[in-house]
């Protein structure tokens, strides 16, 4: 299997740029069932006026998180950009056998998250000056962590029918996509969506372009109840940058799917549950 994905700088550190853009890239070997093999970066540097230290910490994070992750660096190409851009092309194993697939979930099905979401938004006001040091250091400290043990912690269980990762499309894309492939409507409690601590608090003034384009494009197969306000539900828009896993999980397999998480220092949460087709992809209460 193979994937690439590179992106621009979300925070201002290169090392740990480099560490978010080589998890980011991993994530969807991850989130279906994969095993990352080799990697080859990817990345666009300006001609004149960058520090070469900046571009090497850049590789180094990379690198770093790559070497964690168990997977190989065989080379890759950079090419002369005014904007920063890095990533990588990573190559993976499957088993045939046991592919996730978005097509997979099945009505009855338990709904687990292993991140809280926000990236976007805090991004966002990271760029603008106006993001309080304890919510980066959150949202840093999730996005630079693999995806890797929520997958293994999974890998051997039965009743995992399906499972994506929540990146530019934000949660109810990526959950829409799933409810659509599959035939079914996800039905989720609010609520229990795990947020970024104080990231309601500045959804308002940092509301960024890809959440206005995911709720066009998403916007038509939600119905929101009466009770979820304007700031939950941007969030729920909110493009994520190395976002967690969303995993449908049979009904009885769901706690030991959970248990099997947590053991892994997963801070996983049920946040819903799969159901009959109503004429709605995703359903908030």
């Amino acid at each position: 299997m193979q994937t690439v994905d590179f992106f621009t700088p979300i925070v201002d550190d290169p090392y740990i740029y480099g560490q978010i853009a080589a998890a980011n890239a991993l994530s969807d070997v991850y989130a279906m069932g994969g095993r990352p093999l080799t990697a080859l970066a990817i990345a666009g540097f300006p001609k004149d006026g960058l520090d070469k230290e900046i571009a090497g910490a850049v590789f180094r994070g990379g690198y770093d998180k790559l070497r964690e992750a168990g997977v190989a660096l065989l080379g890759g190409h950079t090419v002369q950009d005014p904007e920063i851009k890095f990533g990588y092309a990573v190559t993976g194993a499957i088993d045939p056998a046991r592919i996730l697939h978005n097509a997979g979930a099945k009505a009855g099905d338990r709904v687990l998250l292993t991140k809280p979401i926000g990236t976007g938004v805090i991004g966002t006001a990271i760029k603008n000056k106006r993001a309080p040091e304890a919510l980066v250091a959150q949202a840093i400290e999730s996005m630079r962590t693999l995806n890797k043990a929520a997958a293994e912690a999974i890998d051997k269980l039965s009743g995992v029918h399906s499972c994506t990762d929540i990146t530019g499309f934000g949660l109810i894309g990526h959950a829409s996509e799933v409810a659509n492939a599959s035939g079914v409507t996800l039905a989720f409690e609010a609520a229990k969506v795990p947020l970024f601590d104080g990231v309601k608090a500045v959804v308002r003034r940092n509301r960024n372009a890809g959440m206005k384009s995911n709720r066009e494009h998403f916007g038509s197969g939600v119905e929101a109840g009466a009770g979820i306000d304007e700031e939950l539900l941007d969030l729920f828009y909110d493009p994520q940058t190395s976002g967690g896993l969303l995993i449908f999980v049979g009904e009885a397999q769901a706690p030991a799917a959970l248990a099997a998480l947590q053991a892994a220092g997963v801070p996983a949460v049920e946040i819903g549950r799969a159901l009959a087709p109503t004429g709605h992809w995703i359903e908030l209460r």
